[in-house]
């Protein structure tokens, strides 16, 4: 059997009176977790300096921000009705950005490919090879000669 309804409370039912201890330990772990993944996706960036990767960067961000919500809701600094609207602007906000992130790399991708260069240069910053099949790597690739 089902326990009444009075018995099931969501978590994110305490828009006042004390928080549940489970529920802020909850949002400490997914605030840590969210704040790890950001630092990964921060250091892929200086890595690769590609506007897919700032995109995707700025799409896990969103995570972060929606820990930073839900503890202002938790504490009485946001209304219930601000939380929810900023949750699914996040959200929102999150898909567009993954989107943008994939049309980008996409894009920058099929202009590598249509170029007539040997060298071009993928959206992630890798190296594809020219007409002959070699990767130039190092400063000759660079400067668009070298040693064949």
């Amino acid at each position: 059997m089902l326990p009444d309804a009075a018995v099931l409370t969501p978590l994110d039912a305490g828009h006042g009176g004390s928080p549940d201890l489970a529920f802020v330990a909850l949002l400490a772990l997914a605030g840590l977790g969210s704040a790890v993944v950001l630092g990964l996706a921060l250091a892929a960036l200086l890595r690769r300096r590609s506007r897919s990767y700032l995109l995707v960067t700025l799409a896990l961000a969103t995570l972060l921000a929606r820990t930073g919500v839900a503890a202002l809701s938790l504490t009485g600094a946001l209304a219930a009705g601000s939380h929810h609207l900023l949750e699914h602007g996040l959200d929102a906000a999150m898909a567009a950005l993954v989107v943008a992130a994939v049309y980008d790399a996409r894009r920058v991708r099929r202009t590598a490919d249509r170029r007539d260069d040997s060298q071009s240069l993928r959206s992630d910053g890798g190296e594809v090879p020219g007409r002959d099949g070699r990767v130039e790597r190092g400063e000759s690739a660079r400067r668009g000669g070298g040693d064949r």
